[in-house]
């Protein structure tokens, strides 16, 4: 059987590509006409459907993406979404299923150019790029960017694992990025998120991707910062989001 998933996956992932592909180029000239000429919610707007559409091109694949939630996550905070990270198909589950919270995203600079729809997102989007080899930069970004969020009531989305987990297996939590949000984002409220087989998608590298997957992006129960000491935050949202994952 899994070699006959092997077989039929080379095909279905060049499926696959070309919907995605497709995708991106589409939307992005959607994104660049939405941003100057009808404003930044539509803009937003684009963004969305652009995610849903990648969410669907998992279809090609046999696979799908599940949206789980039991709590109410406040809309009149800012927020700061705690999320481990599996693979590049989390940001489109976070901005699909967490549309209603508009997320924004700490991504890596070399993201910010070269890639359709997505570089451009990044850079006007209100997302920060921050270069994880320059303190002076990412530092200083980093703190700006949690200003805005606290001023515009916005969201925040963190992955403090720092890179990708391949196996599904988190990493330990890095601690100085959300030290940094709380910093400047007193007032929020964490919603930890558990990401779960995404990895399997991409176990085999970018190419054959993995087929008949489900995916999943699961909400634990939100915290607010100031509700309990910084350490002890940090450990309770590192033990929810962990606490969730499933292998």
């Amino acid at each position: 059987m899994n070699l006959l998933k092997k077989i039929i996956s080379y095909p279905l992932s060049l499926l696959f590509y070309l919907f995605f592909g497709i995708s991106l180029l589409f939307f992005h000239g959607i994104q660049v006409f939405c941003r100057h000429v009808l404003g930044k919610r539509a803009h937003q707007k684009s963004v969305d459907l652009l995610n849903f559409c990648l969410l669907t091109c998992l279809y090609t694949l046999g696979s799908r993406a599940v949206y789980k939630n039991s709590y109410n996550i406040p809309t009149d905070k800012p927020l700061i979404i705690v999320s481990n990270h599996q693979s590049m198909y989390d940001i489109c589950m976070m901005v699909w299923f967490m549309r209603k919270h508009a997320p924004k995203f700490i991504s890596k600079i070399e993201l910010g150019k070269g890639i359709p729809s997505i570089s451009y997102n990044l850079r006007h989007g209100g997302s920060v790029l921050i270069d994880r080899k320059n303190p002076r930069q990412s530092l200083p970004a980093l703190a700006n960017f949690g200003k805005r969020i606290a001023k515009d009531i916005d969201t925040a989305v963190i992955f403090p694992e720092g890179t990708r987990s391949k196996t599904g297996i988190p990493k330990s939590f890095a601690p100085n990025g959300l030290k940094t949000l709380f910093k400047y984002i007193p007032d929020a409220v964490v919603v930890p998120v558990t990401v779960n087989n995404s990895w399997k998608l991409v176990q085999n590298g970018m190419f054959p991707l993995g087929v008949g997957v489900k995916l999943s992006l699961e909400v634990q129960e939100p915290i607010a910062v100031n509700a309990m000491e910084t350490e002890v935050l940090l450990k309770t949202i590192e033990e929810r989001v962990v606490a969730g994952i499933k292998n």
